[in-house]
């Protein structure tokens, strides 16, 4: 097969699947990964995390109560009020310093900011949590979470929060989160002064 003609059925199998990965892409092709990513950069294809992250704010929109840089982990899926998906690539920059474990905060952080991320109202704030750790993390493994309502009464949403990497469950997490609207944030002065101007 030719340059154009792989090029052209690589466009196709990502017309039919956007979140194929280079390694499968190389696999249909029969070339290298390298050769993928260089197709890839000279259509100007993003990544398949890219690709997908785009696709996730085409349809599922993104976060009311928090911005996109107050979300700990790159967000793939917010659907507001029901469920949302976050990724996270561990390095050494977040581990213990005497050994390559990821501090057990920054696991939180990741759940913690992903339940308030879903809450379907524009302030969320943390009441309660019962967290697990089901087993270390080491630097380099990539982290999925996963927030789920599974209950609201009034502004109260009770948020369940599983992160794996792979198929491992390292982390299982019930939080409790109050939303709120601006009206009553001001009311209960938790906003800054700049947002009730």
């Amino acid at each position: 097969m030719k340059k154009n003609e792989r090029q052209a059925f690589l466009l196709e199998a990502l017309s039919q699947n956007p979140f194929i990965t280079d390694e499968a892409l190389a696999t249909l092709l029969s070339i290298s990964i390298p050769t993928v990513r260089l197709y890839r950069q000279e259509l100007s294809i993003p990544e398949v995390r890219k690709r997908t992250k785009d696709m996730a704010t085409k349809f599922f929109g993104g976060s009311q109560s928090l911005a996109q840089q107050e979300i700990f982990g790159e967000s793939l899926e917010i659907e507001p009020g029901k469920h949302g998906l976050s990724l996270l690539e561990t390095d050494r920059s977040m581990c213990l310093e005497k050994c390559d474990i990821i501090r057990g905060h920054i696991i939180f952080a990741m759940a913690n900011s992903l339940a308030n991320a879903i809450i379907a109202l524009p302030v969320a704030l943390t009441a309660q949590v019962e967290a697990n750790y089901l087993r270390t993390v080491r630097a380099g493994e990539r982290l999925l979470a996963k927030a789920t309502v599974i209950d609201k009464q009034g502004r109260r949403f009770i948020i369940k929060v599983s992160i794996k990497t792979g198929e491992q469950l390292v982390f299982e997490g019930k939080f409790v989160i109050y939303g709120m609207n601006l009206e009553a944030a001001q009311y209960l002065h938790i906003l800054r002064e700049i947002e009730q101007n």
